[in-house]
């Protein structure tokens, strides 16, 4: 796997129904905000997060779903910050009192200690003024200043984003060496932690190399793993689109979207399956997963079929016909 290089995010292509459809998608694009670059709109931002965002309002909007719907669900996934007008909560407040409360405070101080200055001052020699003026200068401003960076420091470490940047930047630096351990089947597997490290540093690759499949793959099966869905899903999804030939793309896309906990993504990784099924019946993990998912949507005889379709193939002394045959039991008793 080689995850290098400097291309450029594609462009998206999306086909809309009529000039309407192509002009709601761009305003709707230009009124969410991009997680990872902030001060960007989906529509101008080439982070891997919003062009799975742009991915996602076309799709609900050839599903029908209204403006308002589609930024609901947004919110939803994403937090109230993907919007520009997020509503008031104690975070926001905090955002917005705390460096006004860090300057009134330091304001305060300063204009405390310069009253109290000149109060000593009347009670000394006029003589004295002239020699103290100009070291007590640096005194009196100082208890405030250091009072503003003080909340100023305090705020940053309770809203900032220090921490997250910290760790992006250890993992992002640890990325060679975790992948290296990841594909030598002969070296510690990696631990939970290990894998989130290398899934973040994985995604910082592919920003520069947004064309390469195996990246998108291996993300994709990490945050399987990790039982990231999001991870998953965004990741397969894009190896999808970059080879939707390629069988690991299009299981793994398939699999992370019938174990979503979103029925629509659910109906979805359904629908590809059958397309799966119907290219190549005798693909046992095709036909494993499609069963799978029939039987958790309660299509017990789509189900049973895939499963009897598997018998079939399989040899007579597989320890899987087994667990397969209970599986049908279980089917056709519901």
């Amino acid at each position: 796997l080689v995850i290098a290089g400097s291309a450029r995010a594609t462009t998206d292509v999306m086909p809309f129904k009529d000039e309407a459809q192509e002009q709601q998608f761009r305003q709707l694009t230009e009124q969410l905000r991009c997680p990872k670059c902030q001060n960007n709109s989906i529509a101008d931002s080439n982070a891997m997060i919003a062009t799975d965002m742009r991915r996602r309002v076309y799709d609900l909007m050839q599903e029908g779903k209204s403006r308002q719907e589609i930024i609901d669900y947004m919110v939803a996934r994403y937090g109230h910050f993907v919007t520009y007008d997020p509503p008031l909560t104690p975070l926001t407040v905090l955002l917005w009192v705390l460096p006004l409360a860090a300057i009134v405070a330091g304001g305060w101080i300063i204009v405390a200690r310069t009253r109290r200055r000149v109060r000593i001052r009347q009670d000394v020699l006029a003589d004295a003024i002239p020699a103290a003026g100009p070291r007590a200068g640096v005194g009196v401003y100082l208890p405030g200043v250091v009072m503003a960076l003080v909340v100023a420091a305090i705020s940053y470490s309770q809203t900032g984003s220090y921490p997250q940047v910290r760790a992006w930047q250890q993992a992002t630096a640890q990325t060679p060496g975790l992948l290296a351990r990841a594909l030598d089947p002969q070296a510690q597997p990696l631990n939970e932690e290990e894998m989130a490290r290398l899934a973040l540093g994985l995604r910082t690759r592919l920003q520069n190399d947004a064309g390469n499949v195996e990246g998108w793959l291996m993300l994709g099966r990490i945050g399987m793993v990790l039982g990231n869905a999001g991870t998953a899903t965004g990741a397969y999804a894009n190896a999808y689109r970059l080879d939707p030939k390629n069988s690991d793309a299009a299981l793994g896309y398939a699999e992370a979207l019938t174990r979503s906990s979103d029925p629509e993504d659910n109906r979805r990784g359904g629908e590809l399956l059958r397309r799966l099924v119907s290219r190549d019946h005798t693909d046992i993990r095709v036909l494993s997963l499609y069963a799978f998912s029939a039987f958790e949507q309660q299509r017990f005889d789509e189900a049973v079929a895939a499963w009897e379709m598997m018998l079939k193939l399989l040899p007579a002394g597989d320890a899987r016909r087994a667990v397969i045959e209970r599986s049908i039991r279980l089917a056709q008793e519901k």
